[in-house]
């Protein structure tokens, strides 16, 4: 088809679909918990058309003409799974949660922080729920995470940083998937003091993070098909998705706590760790460490003594006996 031809389709598909006097709601709808009036939920969806659609699609389903150059790709709104809901057991964000992640943006991503008015973005909101039917459900919208004390403080920092290290590399394996920052020698020790058994096990591209799957379709008509991969960030290097500079530490405890749906980062319950009290903290204030490290000299120093390290020998209590014929 001539080029011309496709663009006059596309621009006559969206002034179609961005109609005022187009109403598909004709009723209240109970979604997310919530009875959300029909006026609303028209309101909501010319809006997505104007600020929406070129990338999410105009079902929603992540397919919009900005799509196919885009990576990551946009969210698909039609299965009702959102990576960065910060709510708890991997459930539907709250409307706090979708205003933050619009606003804020997601760094490293296409979705920039987005300007939209408040109340077109309440319509907005509302109108996504229109679009999974998991919204639907009783119990679909997931409780905020409250985080517990800090009781570490500024003062307490570098406390703070050397317990995180020891959780990050020792207990939590944050190194199975990003990228590990102590020598051998410290992830032995670290996992012999929290687990007591001391890690002799390594990875090979152990200083690199390591590419995993998620539960996202590469076809969103397929769901059992091929799903997307991503490289967890490396904290020397990446920009973090959901983490505002003013806010970070809070942040990052969050995404610890509520983990990042459909990828390959689990929730981390405070009550699992081995000080309840303190070690999600302590995590935060480890990963932030690194983070403030990015693009520093620092930074070169650390992975160039992390090459440079002697080769591991595993204490003789580590190593296996022999097997006896």
């Amino acid at each position: 088809m001539n080029r011309k031809l496709i663009l006059a389709a596309s621009f006559c598909l969206a002034a179609c679909s961005s109609d005022p006097s187009y109403t598909p709601y004709k009723e209240a709808q109970k979604l997310g918990g919530q009875m959300i009036p029909a006026q609303t939920l028209n309101n909501g969806r010319i809006a997505y058309m104007q600020y929406c659609r070129a990338c999410h699609g105009e079902k929603g389903d992540g397919n919009g003409p900005a799509a196919p150059g885009l990576r990551p790709p946009p969210r698909n709104f039609t299965i009702g799974e959102f990576k960065f809901a910060g709510v708890l057991e991997g459930k539907l964000p709250r409307d706090e949660d979708l205003v933050r992640i619009v606003k804020r943006g997601l760094h490293g991503t296409a979705m920039l922080p987005w300007e939209v008015p408040d109340h077109e973005l309440g319509e907005i909101i509302q109108y996504l729920k229109t679009l999974s039917d998991k919204w639907k459900e009783e119990d679909a919208v997931g409780k905020p995470v409250i985080a517990a004390a800090d009781t570490w403080g500024e003062a307490r920092k570098a406390a703070a940083v050397e317990r995180g290290k020891k959780v990050y590399h020792g207990f939590a394996q944050c190194l199975s998937c990003h990228a590990a920052y102590a020598t051998k020698q410290e992830i032995f020790d670290a996992s012999k003091e929290l687990t007591g058994n001391g890690t002799t096990d390594f990875r090979d591209q152990m200083y690199q993070p390591e590419i995993k799957e998620t539960d996202y379709p590469l076809d969103p008509a397929k769901a059992e098909g091929p799903k997307h991969k991503v490289l967890p960030p490396d904290f020397l290097f990446s920009e973090l998705r959901s983490i505002h500079k003013d806010t970070e530490l809070g942040d990052i405890y969050r995404l610890l706590v509520s983990g990042v749906t459909g990828a390959a980062m689990p929730a981390w319950d405070p009550e699992s760790m081995p000080d309840k009290t303190n070690d999600v903290w302590a995590l935060a204030y480890y990963i932030r460490s690194l983070t403030d490290m990015k693009g520093t000299t620092a930074a070169t120093r650390l992975r160039t003594a992390l090459a440079a390290q002697p080769a591991f020998v595993p204490p003789a209590e580590a190593v296996p006996a022999p097997v006896t014929p």
